[in-house]
Parts: structure tokens; sequence; C-alpha cells
């Protein structure tokens, strides 16, 4: 995209953020009236220094400097209000418009499906949610309320001065002309680079990110120096960028400076002939001069509020980057809840196929299977065959690009997500625990759980050594669990999976890290609690078969075969294969 079709696009997503403003709408108006009032009594004490110098003090009436005196400090009081309320009132609204914008931003990330987060780095997702707000914030509360309160200032100051004595008003008026070149060459460039250091900022955050979950990786292979080495590299460009950016404002600074100081110069020297001609008197010169000082903060302030509208324009790009991609997996019109206690758990795939965005070739193609109501159906296939994909299908974590699955012979698409999602149980090989305590995490699915029916669940996972934690149940865990090891984490998330009784379980080869003997106990267990509920396991041991009622061969994307696993073992050699490799390479990491 041309830079010019950038920034417009830039500055149409900073223009959409008005809609997190509204609701704080009258609390600008006050703000920004607030502000210009507070100007008005600044531009006013020069009118009255004026009145005072060419009346009493001219007379030789000491008495109009103690006017002068009070009018200033009751003035300068009214100011100080005025200026206190604004920055009071706009940080609250600012803070909050924040805060709605964050809480929408993170409600969308929940609502984008798992090929979306697949796609996009962490760190890229949380400088947008923190980093690049901020930015926003700033620009918001304070800078768009400077841009508007120096605008009105400048008008005013230079009619005022026009008013006193237009030829060395228009001075100074053709002095904004070098200023709106240099802003403008300023913007070209700073945009560019803006974006360029917010997308280095996103990088870093995703290596910190990554090194801080991997450390264990990091340090068993010997790799700190590499890594550091990698930070290193992306550190020194994002340091680099800013060093630049900083630069660049550096050197446009004193330009913003320079012409008002070139300006007030040239309106001192012919001010000063002006009197001397009697063409002003001295009070109207001290007033010119006092109200061309007023002009130099707003002058000075141009190049800030420049780059934090640049800066404020990159980050809403980024952040609409985000909130423009559509959900793909929702709620079709007319879509209907479940009743759980209605729930039977009879599934069927009638000629259900996926496909990822793109490929060439499907991964699962003419998948039919009946799973019976409080049937136990093993899934088995070769390592990268779509076993995780086909039952990631079921609590729609993925959508099937063709055919349908059913529920109790209604299309899952016919329901909410939520509801369904509400009587599938999941756990999946890759356990997923949050840095909360280990009650938080059971009952992540069903925050009403009692305690007896956590540790029922904790009971049939095996999952006996949270009470041996230091203060059990509420012990926190760290993040991703990693202060646990691999197969407690398995376990607690296989207890998670069964706390809610669901009508429907998938579990996804959950006992994978589990020790042999554990293996057994916690089959035995699961037993008691498949019967009764729906269940589709992907298993790679043998052992972990003997679970299921039923057994479906998974092989190029469609289902081979179905039967129980004697049958299989008996009759089909590529289920015998399947098994036999699932083995071996159980040996070679055991």
């Amino acid at each position: 995209m041309p830079p010019a079709a950038e920034r417009r696009n830039a500055l149409r997503n900073l223009w959409r953020i008005r809609r997190y403003i509204r609701p704080y709408a009258s609390v600008y108006v006050w703000v920004t009236l607030a502000g210009c009032v507070a100007t008005g009594v600044a531009i006013a004490i020069p009118l009255i220094v004026q009145n005072i110098v060419d009346g009493p003090i001219a007379r030789g009436d000491p008495s109009g400097l103690w006017l002068l005196g009070g009018f200033a400090l009751v003035f300068g009081v009214a100011e100080a209000v005025l200026n206190f309320y604004r920055r009071w009132a706009q940080s609250g609204s600012a803070l909050g418009m924040e805060t709605t914008l964050r809480n929408d931003l993170y409600r969308h990330l929940q609502r984008l499906p798992i090929a979306f987060h697949d796609g996009w780095q962490s760190g890229q997702l949380l400088s947008r949610a923190t980093s690049d707000l901020g930015v926003i914030r700033r620009f918001l509360s304070f800078g768009l309320i400077f841009l508007v309160i120096n605008v009105v200032t400048f008008v005013t100051v230079i009619a005022l001065l026009l008013y006193l004595f237009w030829p060395l008003g228009l001075v100074v008026l053709v002095g904004a002309v070098p200023l709106f070149l240099i802003s403008k060459r300023f913007t070209d460039r700073y945009n560019e680079m803006a974006r360029q250091m917010q997308d280095e900022q996103g990088d870093v955050a995703t290596l910190v990110e990554e090194t801080a979950g991997g450390m264990r990786v990091i340090k068993a292979f010997g790799r700190r120096d590499e890594m550091a080495g990698q930070f290193g590299d992306r550190a020194r460009r994002l340091h680099d960028t800013a060093v630049r950016k900083a630069r660049m404002v550096a050197s446009t600074w004193p330009r913003f400076d320079m012409v008002p100081n070139v300006t007030l110069a040239l309106v001192l020297v012919g001010g000063a002939v002006a009197v001397s001609a009697k063409e002003i008197s001295l009070g109207e010169l001290i007033a010119f001069v006092t109200l061309q000082l007023m002009l130099i903060w707003p002058i000075d302030a141009l190049g800030w509020i420049i780059a934090n509208g640049q800066e404020a324009m990159t980050a809403a790009d980024r952040v609409y980057e985000v909130m423009d991609t559509e959900p793909t997996i929702v709620d079709k019109p007319g879509a209907v809840p479940l009743v759980r206690g209605d729930v039977r758990g009879a599934l069927r795939f009638d000629g259900v196929g996926f496909a990822y965005p793109g490929a060439s070739e499907p991964i699962l193609h003419r998948i039919d299977l009946d799973v019976r109501a409080g049937e136990t159906l093993a899934i088995v296939g070769a390592t990268g065959s779509g076993k995780t994909t086909l039952v990631s299908l079921v609590p729609r974590l993925v959508d099937a690009t063709a055919g349908r699955i059913m529920v109790d012979g209604r299309d899952i698409r016919d329901m909410t997500i939520d509801s369904l999602r509400s009587v599938v149980g999941v756990a999946f090989e890759e356990a997923t625990l949050f840095s909360m305590s280990v009650r938080e995490n059971l009952s992540l699915g069903r925050p009403d759980a009692t305690d007896e029916e956590i540790d029922q669940a904790v009971s049939i996972a095996q999952a006996d050594f949270v009470r041996e934690l230091p203060w059990g149940l509420d012990t926190r865990v760290g993040e991703q669990g990693l202060s646990l090891s691999g197969g407690q984490r398995q376990r607690l998330a296989l207890a998670r999976a069964v706390l809610g009784r669901p009508r429907l379980l998938v579990l996804d080869d959950p006992l994978s890290a589990l020790d042999v003997h554990t293996e057994a106990l916690v089959e035995e267990a699961l037993a008691r609690v498949l019967a009764g509920t729906t269940a589709i396991l992907v298993v790679h041991r043998p052992s972990t078969v003997a679970l299921a009622d039923r057994v479906a061969l998974l092989q190029d994307g469609t289902i081979a075969a179905v039967g129980t696993h004697s049958e299989l073992l008996a009759t089909v050699p590529a289920y015998r294969e399947v098994l036999s490799a699932t083995a071996d390479e159980r040996e070679v990491t055991a």
C-alpha cells in the first residue's frame, strides 16, 4: 500500500475510535470548554495590561500597579482552577475509554478462531492490547484536546494581533506558512517510522514471552547465548529505530522553535519603530508582544501533538487489524441453545470434510461415523492422519468445510456455541493450565462446582498430588502450569474435563504423559465415568483402546474401518501396523 494510502487508512481507523469516546462526550465538551475559558482568561491579561499601562501608569498614577497585580492574581487563580479541572476530568474519561476498548479487543480475541491465534505472534497481540492502547489514550486525552485548544488560541491571538496593529499581525500570520511546511514533511516521514517501531516492539515482546515459556528447553540445550544474541539483535533494531525517530523529532522541534523566535525579533524591532512613530502606544506594544509570546507554547507543542497523533494513527491501524478480522465460527441466525437435560449424546459425522484455507488437499474427507449415545469410540491412526482435527470438530474449535456433524439428530451449527461447549468436555494431549490456583484451573468450565465434585474429579484423574501442595487446591500453579510435571498437568486437565460430567467427552490422548501404573489407575476410573457418557478418545497405546466399545481407524483422511479392537486386530492389517508403530514409538521415547 502506498504511504499516502497507508496514512489515510490509519487516519480512518483513528476516526473509528470515536465510538469509544461517545459515552464521555459530555466530559470532553466540558474539558474543552474549560481549556478554552482558561485560554480566554490568559488572553485577557495582556489586554488589561494595555489599558492599565496606557491609562493610570501613563498618567503617573501608581495605584494602577495595584490594580494590575489584583487582576493578574484573580485571573491567574481562575486559570489554575480551570486547568486543574481539565486535567482531572480528562484523565478519568481517557482511562475509562481505554478500558472499554481493551475489553472489546480481548472479547474479540476470544471470538476469533484457533487458526487466527496459530498464525499470530502472541507478543504482537500483547503489544496491541497494552502499549498501542496507551498511545491512543494519550492522544485522545491530551493530544486531541491540546490540538483543539491550541487552534482556538492561535486563531484568537492572531485575530487580536491584527486588531491591535495589522502590519505586525500579518508578519506573525505569515510565520505560520513555514510551520505548515515543516509539519507536513515531518508527518510524511514520522508515520512510517512509528509503525516500524511499534511492530518491532511486538517482535521483542514475542521473543521475551517465548523465552520465558521455554526457559527449561533453552537451559537444557545450553542455548542461552544464542537466545541472548537473538534478543540483542531485535533489541538493537528497536533501539536504532527509536534513535532515528528521536533524532527526527529532535531535528524538527528546533525548527518549530525558530519560526516564532524569528517572528518575535521582527515584531520587537517593528514595534519599537511603530511606537516611536506614534502608530501604536506603548501599552499596545506590550499587549502585542505578550500575546505573541502566548503563541510560543502552542507552536512548541505542535511537534509533540503531531508526533503523538501519528503514533495514535499507527496504533489504531494496528488495533483494527485485529478488530476487523471477522470470527469464522459464530452462531448462525436462528441457532437455539441446547438444554443439557435433553441431550442423550448420540453423535453422527455425515460426509464430513475439512481443509485449511489455501490448502490444495483436504485433511479429512467423507467421514461417515455413528457414535451411539453412551458409547465410547476410540480413534486410531498414524501420526498426522488428522485425529486431533477430527475431534476438534465436535466442540466447533474448527468448523467442517463439508458435510455436517449432528448431536441427537440435530446439526451442531443449529445450536449456540456456548450451549454446545457446555455439554462437551475436552482434554488435549498438550495440557494447558493458567497462572491461577488449582481450584480455579479445575473449575474453569464449571465455576459452580462444589468441593465434593472437585474431589471426585481429582480422584478419577489420579491427581491426588494436589492435596500435598502447600495450600492444597488453593495453591497457585506457575504460568502454563510449568511448576508441575507433564503428567501432573495432564491429570489436572483430565480432571477439568470430567468435572462437569459432560454428555459428550472428547479426550485427545490425555494419558500420553502418564506412567504405566498411573495410566492403569486412570483408565480404571475413567471406565466408570464413561459409562453412560458418549466419548471419543484419540488413543495411541493399545492399553487405552480397551476403554472403548468400538474403534475407528483413520487413514488417508477418511474412516477406513470400524469395529471392536479384537475384530480390527484380526481382520485389518493396517490397524495392526498403526498399533505396532505406536508401540515402537512409545518404547523409543521411554
